[in-house]
């Protein structure tokens, strides 16, 4: 039987970065607003990070597939460096 903890990391990790990105922004005007006990702003930020974590994870993916198909756009061309442009 998996606990409580290893449920949500799952959720969490089954996040696409829109849905973790909108949840975390919502975590931190609950944040900001004030109003909620410690017990409550802690679990608010330790959501928050792991929000944090998986847009971090969507954007460093992101980033990878950019600089893949740079490089392998450069690879491509005839050297001319013209293609495109204007």
């Amino acid at each position: 039987m998996t606990s409580k903890v290893e449920e949500t990391a799952a959720v969490t990790e089954a996040l696409g970065y829109e849905q973790a990105r909108d949840e975390l922004i919502e975590v931190v005007r609950r944040l900001e607003a004030g109003g909620t006990t410690l017990e409550e702003s802690l679990a608010l930020w330790e959501r928050g990070e792991e929000l944090a974590k998986v847009c971090r994870r969507w954007l460093d993916g992101a980033r990878a597939r950019l600089d893949a198909a740079l490089a392998e756009d450069s690879g491509d061309g005839d050297g001319s460096g013209e293609e495109g442009s204007e």
